[in-house]
């Protein structure tokens, strides 16, 4: 997809003119759809995926309202950062995980947290299910209901304070035009995200890659590691949930220094 050019562009400062951004709307409708896609891929059911594309376009139109083009960042990126923040921002907004399937997430990362305490490494799905008290079935379930909730990571109660969840999107959206202060910011959380992931069973890390880096969808990557797409999932809420729990582990730890 090619990336906008500056004269596309009006004057920086001030709103792209009405056929310019029908234009872009036009031509990132698929950028919308794909993020869309994979969000919904996620969410429960009654869930509409109109809805997350309608939130999508808010996000685009967003994008191209505050876009600048004499800063060093490419507009497709942009765009995708405030589209998916756009769609997540709605989810949000309708409070639709309840609150009993936020409670087994937040159980389930008690009973790793302690158990990567005990063990000074990250514990084995049989090793959590012995831990929880219940059977490898219950555990899957219990790994399908809370897939939902690392969508909304950084709104989590129990995740992150008001001023973490500040912190983190202020340093995502700032990401987009270096300075020193972002730079040095994102490199910490940068080293922290990669050494979690180093430290991922290898069919975690694949899946992440394959979902994140190579734009795979569940089904495809369940051919690819010849298991099915339910348990992909399973893989990935694994996964998504420990990264969440390094990144609140870094935040409890800059309070306790500051």
């Amino acid at each position: 997809m090619a990336t906008p050019s500056a004269k596309k562009f009006k004057t920086t400062g001030k709103r792209v003119d009405r056929r310019t951004k029908e234009k872009l709307i036009i031509e990132y409708s698929p950028l919308i759809k794909f993020i869309a896609q994979k969000i919904a891929v996620r969410l429960p059911s009654n869930i509409e995926f109109d809805d997350l594309v309608s939130s999508g376009v808010i996000g685009l139109m967003d994008a191209i309202d505050k876009y600048d083009p004499t800063r060093d960042n490419k507009f497709k990126t942009y765009a995708e950062f405030r589209i998916r923040g756009a769609i997540l921002d709605e989810l949000r907004a309708q409070d639709w995980v309840p609150r009993s399937v936020r409670e087994k997430a937040k159980q389930l990362e008690r009973a790793h947290s302690k158990l990567e305490q005990q063990l000074s490494r990250l514990p084995t799905e049989d090793e959590l299910i012995d831990e929880l008290k219940i059977s490898k079935e219950e555990y899957f379930e219990l790994l399908n209901q809370v897939k939902s909730v690392s969508i909304l990571s950084l709104d989590e109660a129990g995740s992150f304070n008001s001023s973490d969840r500040k912190n983190l999107l202020n340093l995502l959206d700032s990401c987009k035009v270096p300075n020193p202060i972002s730079e040095l910011n994102l490199k910490g959380v940068k080293e922290i995200v990669t050494k979690a992931i180093e430290s991922l069973p290898e069919k975690q890390r694949l899946v992440l890659s394959l979902y994140y880096y190579e734009d795979l969808n569940l089904k495809e990557i369940g051919e690819v590691l010849d298991v099915t797409e339910s348990r992909v999932s399973q893989l990935h809420t694994q996964a998504i949930m420990w990264l969440r729990r390094k990144l609140k582990t870094h935040f409890e730890h800059d309070r306790e220094i500051e």
